[in-house]
């Protein structure tokens, strides 16, 4: 049986990137991330790494893109606010078709809003984060032991696709304690021919840019990476299914609000209720298949969120409008209770959607 140690999510993000390779850290403190600046600072020193707090977010996103194009394994870390400031940085990262990773354990918002949980940045990271056309790998955990293995998770899918992959959890995953084990986890490593490794006089300079002049050379660029795109929605896609199989309506939520939503399907089947849950790991590349087989099964769909919808959009994309899609949300740093769901799931059940 695998050792475990009790640790907080944080924590468990920060003993997993050191354990995937990451000896570069740069980030500033935000509640309700700051656990992972610290643990980093105790750490890096001791095994011959750098952690460096920046003066800014802008300053800290830009030394991941320094370290990354080095060729090196580097990650910042941050809140709903600071991911806002570091948004033009990660541009620039996806523009120079270089590899990042990530975190943001998201509070309330807009503006300085709270520092209680929050899946309201959910926009920022599936369609983007900054300016142009691009996409992020983006990985959602539920749990501290998936806080550990997506991390690792996200390291190496985002050497594999040369892309920024970002955990994208909420303060709730980020802040409590569980038993978490770090073994039996599958680090993978990459060649990276393209670094500013220094030639040696061994080869031709390395040039890594996110500006073209040229319209024709730019566009070229972007068909090239969406082609990238493809591979990483066709084969990178992760979900979770509970209770599916006889499913007459489905719940679809992740991080916390997936937790207690499972907890709404014990209920709504102890009063005869048919429900189901498909909980998206991945929230970019969206899990489009396994939801778009459910709306030819289910009456319906009901997305559990701690925002004012965002998630809706990507499930009626998903599964072609073909069923109606409800929402059972709490936000401002409030988290549904399985009460709350499940008076959603009566009133489906009613058809009132």
């Amino acid at each position: 049986m695998a050792d475990k140690v009790l640790m907080k999510g944080n924590e468990a993000i920060a003993e997993a990137a050191i354990l995937a390779g990451c000896r570069h850290y740069f980030g500033y403190p935000i509640t309700p991330q700051t656990e992972i600046a610290a643990y980093m600072a105790k750490k890096m020193p001791k095994i011959g790494g750098c952690f460096l707090q920046a003066e800014s977010e802008i300053a800290s996103i830009n030394m991941v893109y320094g370290a990354s194009a080095a060729g090196f394994r580097v990650m910042t870390s941050s809140s709903s606010p600071g991911i806002s400031l570091k948004s033009e940085g990660l541009s620039y990262l996806a523009g120079s078709d270089i590899p990042a990773f990530v975190v943001n354990v998201q509070r309330g918002g807009p503006g300085l809003g709270g520092i209680q949980p929050s899946q309201s940045d959910y926009f920022q990271a599936t369609k983007g984060g900054g300016h142009g056309d691009y996409k992020m790998i983006v990985l959602a955990p539920a749990s501290v032991q998936e806080m550990a293995s997506l991390t690792v998770k996200g390291f190496n899918l985002a050497d594999k696709y040369l892309m920024t992959a970002m955990i994208l959890a909420d303060g709730t995953i980020g802040q409590m304690m569980e038993p978490v084990s770090f073994e039996e986890m599958k680090i993978e490593t990459y060649e990276k021919p393209w670094a500013l490794s220094g030639t040696n006089c061994e080869r031709e300079h390395n040039i890594l840019n996110s500006l073209y002049l040229k319209p024709d050379e730019l566009e070229a660029k972007n068909f090239e990476r969406y082609e990238r795109y493809k591979l990483v929605e066709e084969n990178e896609a992760m979900w979770e299914e509970y209770e599916t199989e006889d499913a007459e309506f489905c719940l679809v939520a992740f991080g916390i609000a997936a937790r207690v939503a499972k907890n709404a399907v014990v209920a709504a089947r102890k009063e005869g209720i048919k429900v189901g849950l498909l909980r998206p790991i991945t929230l970019w590349p969206f899990p489009k298949k396994p939801l778009l087989a459910l709306a030819d099964q289910v009456k319906g769909f009901i997305s559990v969120e701690l925002s004012m919808g965002q998630m809706i959009e990507d499930i009626r994309l998903a599964t072609e409008c073909k069923k109606p899609v409800a929402l059972c949300n709490r936000v401002g740093g409030m988290i549904p209770t399985p009460e709350n769901i499940l008076d959603s799931i009566r009133k489906a059940q009613k058809g009132e959607f």
